[in-house]
This record gives structure tokens, C-alpha cells and sequence, in this order.
């Protein structure tokens, strides 16, 4: 059985980094005090590519924004939604959940994903 992975691609303001950055060095600690594996918060660099669908295509970037790409690996889909249930219930999550976003959330794109290949 391979690793399991929650993915996200995210669009967001440019200006809106820092305090995305702030709100993610949080969660990841939370989501990894809760047995991830490991969690990742990248924001585009190298978006511009010939003959294939760019990111910020895929995401719809609007003019002054950026594409954001993260992933947070489990041992297993089992493990990962026993994770996810205690990150849930975890009082600072519940008040970051209150806070207003910096990015809109109807507009994140997310899925789980099974591994296909894993070196």
C-alpha cells in the first residue's frame, strides 16, 4: 500500500503572501503534531511553460495574483482521515477556521490522491 496525499492548488493575491505564510507555519505544525508526514506550502516560481496548461491557467489567476501548490503526505487514506479528524478538533484550527482567508476558498481546488508511483 502506497502514501496518501491531500493536494491543493490555490490562487492568491500577491500581496497576500505573508500572511498566508503566517496562517500555513501554523497548520503545518498542527497537521504534522498529528502524525503527517509531511507538508508542503509553494508558491509559483516557473509558471511560464509552452504546449502545456500552465497553473495559473488551470487556476484562473486573476491580474496581481499567484498560484499556491501543497501537499500533505500520510502513511495511508485510513491515516490521513484520522489525522485530518484530530487536526479538526484542535482549538487553534477551530479559530483560524473564524478568520477571514486570504485567498477566496470557493476558488481552492483539492482532492485526495492514492500513489500511482513512489520511488
Amino acid at each position: 500500500m502506497g502514501n496518501y496525499i491531500d493536494g491543493f492548488v490555490i490562487p492568491i493575491p500577491k500581496n497576500k503572501l505573508k500572511t498566508y505564510q503566517a496562517i500555513a507555519k501554523k497548520a503545518g505544525k498542527i497537521w504534522m503534531k498529528y502524525g503527517a508526514l509531511e507538508y508542503f506550502e509553494c508558491v509559483g516560481d516557473d509558471l511560464k511553460v509552452k504546449d502545456l496548461t500552465p497553473f495559473p491557467q488551470l487556476a484562473k489567476v486573476k491580474g496581481g495574483e499567484t498560484v499556491l501548490f501543497s501537499w500533505i503526505l500520510y502513511k495511508s487514506k485510513a491515516h490521513r482521515d484520522k489525522v485530518n479528524a484530530k487536526v479538526m478538533k484542535d482549538p487553534a484550527i477551530q479559530k483560524m477556521m473564524k478568520e477571514p482567508m486570504p485567498f477566496d476558498c470557493k476558488r481552492m481546488a483539492y482532492g485526495g490522491f492514492k500513489t500511482l508511483v513512489k520511488y
